[in-house]
């Protein structure tokens, strides 16, 4: 999530949702995002919310975990006095900074807090997200012991200087040995990769995904990099000490992952997303692109329910402060109007395979279709069938955008 939060309307102490909200409620699906903003090192390239323990001022890493069940039961009680129906949660994913940098036993009593206060439905799909070297085999069985059912590792990159430039601190050796942990544990297991880092050349993205490849994983992400104003690789490019990504071999980057996964017998599903079948889509992110609702619990998660969006305040003393105060923690929100909602449903399913239909987009932005499929920006036999999927230069657009507009992605 990135660290600018948005702006927006006051939120109330209370947090408590209009009445329009609970609208269709009993038709979408309930998630929950769990941000934790702990890093080891900052990443040049990050713009998310996170920390390290030389910034954390005024809290402790070792609270943490009471704080977030802190926001977890008072969510329940908003969501409860607000006239929502009771639904059990179809998801759950932790993401950061890096989740595992939390004891197991942390991980697990959040976990256990969401699933006391909601219930979990049957086959509900929890996941972590964790670099390979902040886990090893032990904490990986005590994460499935505890009801997770899959890890997302940040592998990123196969070669060193492409680490190196991310600041990344692993070492590529440990991708094989993290992911035969986690399927010993029986985890499913997701690699993320990012493609386009200066310096990065079209045989380095290819060594890449031959190793994440030869893992085996049950699902892949790959994003292409963004240089994020006010990081320090922003810093580096504009001063000439590396040079600006190359948006034409970012282009081909994908385009070779495409390919290369489609020869695997990956299932392209999304934007930037691929799975060995439709059972190990990550239904998580899956529910951002449908609109269901979810909360976000921690400081600087965002939350969406009924058309309603709220961020929390970014600090983590700031947010400790308000949750033990028994006060929403959010710093804004805003109330999408039925045009807004129309607009992000439209972008958001045009990402995934199975498309927008034709009948949702109005008489006016039907007229639009042939132009969009001139430019090469939707996919042409797809309108025939009578959706809109973006073709390969419009998810190359649509993934820098949206990246943006949802606070929590990411994937």
């Amino acid at each position: 999530m990135p660290s600018t939060l948005p702006l927006g309307d006051p939120a109330p102490a209370d947090g408590l949702l209009p009445a329009s909200a609970a609208d269709g409620a009993g038709d979408r699906d309930f998630g929950v995002y769990l941000h934790v903003p702990f890093c080891r090192v900052r990443c040049g390239y990050c713009d998310f919310n996170t920390y390290t323990a030389t910034e954390l001022r005024g809290v402790s890493q070792s609270e943490y975990a009471g704080h977030a069940v802190r926001e977890v039961e008072f969510a329940a009680g908003v969501l409860r006095d607000s006239g929502l129906p009771h639904r059990p949660v179809s998801t759950v994913f932790f993401g950061g900074g890096t989740p595992t940098l939390l004891p197991p036993g942390d991980l697990a009593a959040m976990l256990g807090a969401v699933r006391d206060a909601w219930g979990l439905a049957d086959g509900a799909e929890v996941t972590t997200e964790a670099n390979p070297d902040s886990v090893d085999a032990d904490d990986l069985r005590r994460l499935a012991d505890a009801g997770f059912t899959r890890v997302s590792f940040g592998m990123q990159s196969a070669v060193p200087h492409v680490l190196e430039t991310l600041e990344r601190t692993h070492d590529p050796a440990r991708i094989p040995l993290v992911v035969g942990w986690a399927r010993e544990a029986g985890l499913q297991v997701s690699l993320d990769l990012i493609y386009g880092t200066p310096g990065e050349s079209l045989d380095d993205w290819s060594q890449s995904l031959d190793t994440a490849l030869a893992c085996k994983p049950d699902h892949l992400s790959a994003y292409a990099l963004i240089v994020e104003p006010g990081t320090k690789l922003a810093r580096q490019i504009r001063s000439g000490q590396v040079p600006e990504p190359d948006d034409d071999l970012e282009a081909d980057m994908y385009e070779l992952a495409d390919q290369r996964l489609a020869d695997a017998g990956y299932d392209w599903y999304e934007v930037s997303n691929w799975a060995t079948d439709q059972t190990h889509r990550s239904r998580h992110n899956l529910a951002y692109w449908l609109g269901h609702d979810w909360w976000g619990i921690g400081p600087g998660a965002h939350s969406h329910v009924g058309g309603v969006r709220w961020w929390n305040v970014k600090h983590p003393a700031a947010y400790a402060q308000r949750v033990l105060a028994g006060e929403s923690p959010a710093a804004g929100r805003e109330t999408l109007d039925a045009g807004t909602r129309h607009v992000e449903r439209v972008l958001l399913l045009s990402r995934i395979r199975e498309g927008v239909s034709t009948a949702e987009l109005g008489d006016a932005s039907r007229h639009e279709i042939p132009g969009l499929i001139a430019d090469g920006l939707v996919d042409g036999r797809a309108a025939l069938r009578g959706s809109i999927v973006l073709t390969l230069r419009g998810r190359l657009l649509a993934d820098a955008v949206v990246r943006r507009l949802l606070a929590d992605e990411a994937a």
